[in-house]
């Protein structure tokens, strides 16, 4: 076949430009009329003739951004034109994704392009150089090149903390491990414990620490002084040497493996089983691949944030589709030239910062660099920081199957360990928590969960996003509750979220008593707690919180 001539090539792109994503010419139109009489009122504003609009972005709410003509006018028109873009991409005709992506990208720019992330176009920062002679400058140039050597932009003060110093500090013993993970049994605070162990499955995107950061803040000491003998997966910062393990290694020989060791220390076919966010859908898969076998080993099952119906996927579902899905593929999975490869934990880290640019990015660039202040001491961006990496098959296998393809719901769809796949066939009762504000497991995404599992099922939605909500314990006493949660009425779950809040009831403070009380309705009677960690055949190995948290990425 020949090449084509210039006249074909040229009638080709105009074709593709025909199918690329437009507006309509009546609403282009509009908006450039609109922008055009706004720029105008700016514009005579700021000769003194009218007011120009107030400024509520934090950003610029520093005295200098208005103390300056120069820089209060291009902040206004850096304004003007960011809304105006955000106008014209929720505008384009195409489909919701397709839509949801270039407004993606819209606000990638926008952040990017602020004013305030330039020392030229900051007075704020340029003042502070010259009231300290150039010493804030001095400084962030240090910082800078801090994080260029940590190979990140730093958050925290990392500093400050230690994982089993003044975080992660629960007392406890590793009583397994293999190369997947460390199993964490720990001390009880109380004199009696229920009968039921109890087991917390972690994210392996993140480290189990997030469940213990500070006393105040420790979902796990929670559990412990509530009476259980509580169980944690402390997964391994994977390296080379486990480049090649996949799906069904992270739930035969990760969350089946841990099952099998709580109930042989504990003596009890059942056990209380919590899994959060992605621990949560390996969690759910094991105990559907223990149900094809015959065995029903949770007596109760909660999820925290946990998507097991992928349709709606939040923000991450913009960088889904089949190209991005066969790239990985090609370059981390069984399909690569090289071999199976790591997804190095500094990119995850990075992606999830991007999608709230502003505060885990920019805030930190202007505030490190420009105006050369340290980050501040704060636990919760220690742990955000401290990524972990993923095997490349198991990343991809997760990708393919769940977010892109959708298939963990669909009965029968997939073979994981072996078995066909039936989320419906855990018989367990299970507790569903949904974070309002979550951004990353959309609370209704959460909520599709009540149709998926069979057993009987509580849904309760705490306030904030996917860790805050989560991590929000009961107030001390005499202190105001930060927070609320919301509890569905009557015991009828709607296939509607949106049917179920309606009749929900807003409660303060946080959701973590109700869930204790469930839990314990859960855990069998009380009897004396165990001595020692461990048992015979699986012996304390080291204290509290072991090995594999403290790998770095």
């Amino acid at each position: 076949m020949p090449p084509p001539t210039d006249g074909q090539a040229f009638s080709d792109l105009m074709q593709q430009m025909a199918h690329l994503p437009q507006i309509s010419p009546a609403t282009l139109a509009e908006l450039q009329a609109d922008y055009l009489k706004q720029a105008t009122a700016l514009w005579n504003a700021s000769l003194g003739q009218g007011e120009a609009p107030t400024i509520s972005d934090r950003r610029f709410a520093a005295p200098e951004w208005r103390a300056n003509p120069a820089a209060h006018f291009m902040t206004q028109l850096y304004l003007l034109n960011g809304r105006t873009l955000q106008q014209m991409a929720a505008a384009v005709e195409a489909d919701d994704k397709t839509k949801a992506r270039i407004r993606f990208a819209v606000q990638q720019f926008v952040d990017a392009a602020s004013p305030s992330n330039f020392l030229a176009l900051n007075p704020e920062a340029q003042k502070l150089a010259l009231d300290s002679q150039g010493e804030t400058l001095a400084r962030g140039l240090q910082h800078l090149w801090g994080d260029v050597q940590r190979g990140h932009v730093s958050q925290t003060d990392e500093s400050a903390f230690e994982v089993g110093k003044n975080v992660a500090t629960t007392a406890g013993h590793i009583v397994f491990e293999n190369e997947l993970f460390q199993l964490i049994e720990y001390e009880p605070l109380t004199p009696e414990v229920h009968q039921r162990a109890f087991l917390l499955v972690p994210p392996c995107i993140n480290k189990y620490y997030i469940l213990d950061l500070q006393p105040d803040n420790s979902l796990i000491r929670y559990a412990v002084s509530q009476g259980h003998r509580v169980f944690v997966v402390s997964w391994r910062n994977p390296d080379e040497s486990v480049r090649h393990l996949g799906w069904d290694d992270y739930v035969e020989e990760g969350a089946i493996q841990a099952i099998r060791v709580v109930q042989a220390i504990s003596g009890q076919d059942k056990i209380n089983a919590l899994g959060f966010c992605v621990g949560g859908t390996i969690l759910a898969t094991a105990l559907a691949v223990l149900a094809a076998r015959g065995e029903q080993a949770a007596a109760s099952l909660t999820l925290l944030t946990t998507l097991l119906d992928f349709e709606d996927n939040g923000v991450l579902d913009i960088f889904v589709d089949e190209a991005m899905v066969r790239l990985r593929e090609a370059t981390l999975g069984v399909e690569s030239p090289k071999g199976p490869q790591l997804l190095h934990g500094q990119e995850l880290a990075t992606t999830f910062s991007f999608l709230r640019p502003n505060d885990l990015v920019w805030n930190y660039v202007v505030g490190n660099y420009l105006k050369g202040e340290a980050p501040p001491a704060f636990d919760l961006l220690y742990w955000n920081g401290d990524s972990t990496n993923l095997p490349g098959p198991m990343y991809c296998w997760y990708l393919r199957h769940t977010y892109l393809q959708n298939e963990l719901k669909q009965p029968g769809k997939l073979t994981v360990c072996g078995e066909k796949l039936d989320l419906g066939a855990i018989a367990a009762p299970v507790y569903i928590y949904g974070s309002r504000e979550d951004h990353i497991v959309p609370w209704t995404s959460a909520y599709r969960s009540t149709q998926l599992l069979k057993g009987k099922k509580r849904f309760v939605l705490g306030a904030s996003g996917h860790i805050a909500g989560v991590i929000n314990p009961p107030p001390k006493p005499g202190k105001p509750a930060k927070r609320s949660h919301w509890v569905g009425k009557g015991a009828t779950l709607p296939a509607d979220s949106d049917a179920w809040f309606a009749s929900a009831t807003e409660h303060p403070g946080s959701w973590w008593p109700d869930w204790s009380e469930w839990l314990a309705s859960h855990a069998g009677e009380k009897k004396p707690a165990p001595k020692t960690p461990g048992n015979r055949k699986f012996k304390p190995i080291e204290p509290a919180p072991g090995r594999y948290v403290k790998v770095k990425a």
